[in-house]
């Protein structure tokens, strides 16, 4: 069984960075989307930043110009980097992989964002 699990997530100041991992337990094959999501309190998860199976990229327009999604093969980590973050980033965040027959989601990483 295939488990993503997310860290890096924790309590910053409006206009602070972090860097979010995912790391992944096993090889996946015929991987067709690498994302990243969040989810608000009453809302509904979205989609923050994505990667397609050619390495295209793909970002939500609350979050575009702030966050950089990439991925490091040999370690087996996805990454998302965030900057110049905001109150309305404050998320459970969670990253997902989805492959031809199955689709995997991690427990989730907290960000909060003070001002």
């Amino acid at each position: 069984q295939v488990q993503l699990v997310e860290s890096g997530g924790g309590l910053v100041q409006v206009g602070g960075s972090l860097r979010l991992s995912c790391a992944i337990s096993k090889t996946i094959t015929n991987i067709n989307h690498l994302g990243w999501y969040r989810r608000a309190p009453g809302e509904q998860r979205k989609l923050v930043a994505s990667m397609g199976v050619g390495g295209n990229t793909n970002y939500g327009d609350s979050v575009k110009g702030r966050v950089i999604i990439s991925r490091d093969n040999a370690k087996s980590q996805l990454y998302l980097e965030m900057s110049n973050l905001k109150p309305d980033d404050t998320a459970g965040y969670y990253c997902r992989i989805v492959g031809v027959t199955v689709d995997y989601w991690g427990q989730g990483t907290q960000v909060t964002v003070s001002s």
